[in-house]
């Protein structure tokens, strides 16, 4: 059965493959799933045919015949478990990888968020000048230590995995940004993983989407 995801009819990210779908849509690529898309406006969104796939009204989600998703990391987990090419055969390399998809979301992606987030709607605040350097030095922080552990490797574990997957478009909401131009190895490994014919299909498919500006879904 062809899964179903659903994502923006109009992205707010203007086309640049930021939107959480995209994740979902490159690990679809990365194994060689097809998949239907199912686009939402924003106040489609909220409305509760789709609250009933996705509690908090927002997007990805993903159907596939009885099973409903939500959150891009577990429906990345699910494809990843479900199809060869994202996660290791080996078991201790597996978790590790696992583990690596778990440090994407919940060490490196909230202080990337957090930043993104007060520079796009705190900046006529009070406390943005004072707030913006705490915040710039937690992302520095956490970008240390994951070009330290890159080093000079192509990928966090071995193989691309899940974890570079979700890794790569944490990081690639920096894109442009001076804080990730100061770590060359970082730069160089979301540019790898940017560079996958897989990763193009995505971009491509959600790039199109932005570019049409159409309210019809679209299948894939």
């Amino acid at each position: 059965m062809i899964p179903t995801i659903t994502a923006f009819e109009r992205s707010p990210d203007r086309g640049r493959g930021l939107a959480r779908d995209m994740r979902v849509r490159w690990a679809l690529e990365e194994v060689n799933q097809p998949y239907h898309v199912r686009l939402l406006s924003f106040s489609e969104m909220k409305e509760p045919a789709h609250r009933a796939l996705h509690p908090f009204g927002q997007i990805p989600t993903y159907e596939e015949g009885d099973l409903v998703l939500f959150e891009s990391g577990a429906i990345v987990f699910h494809i990843a478990q479900c199809h060869a090419g994202l996660l290791p055969d080996d078991a201790v390399a597996r978790a590790q990888a696992i583990s690596w998809m778990y440090a994407a979301l919940d060490t490196v992606e909230p202080p990337i968020w957090d930043l993104s987030m007060a520079m796009i709607l705190e900046g006529d605040k009070s406390w943005y000048e004072e707030r913006l350097p705490m915040l710039k030095e937690r992302v520095r922080v956490r970008l240390g230590e994951l070009s330290l552990r890159l080093g000079d490797a192509d990928w966090l574990n071995g193989e691309f995995s899940a974890g570079d997957l979700l890794m790569v478009t944490v990081l690639r909401r920096l894109n442009g940004a001076d804080i990730l131009n100061a770590y060359p190895s970082l730069l160089a490994y979301v540019a790898r993983g940017e560079a996958r014919p897989a990763f193009r299909r995505a971009f491509d498919a959600q790039l199109a989407v932005f570019l049409s500006g159409s309210s019809a879904p679209s299948a894939l």
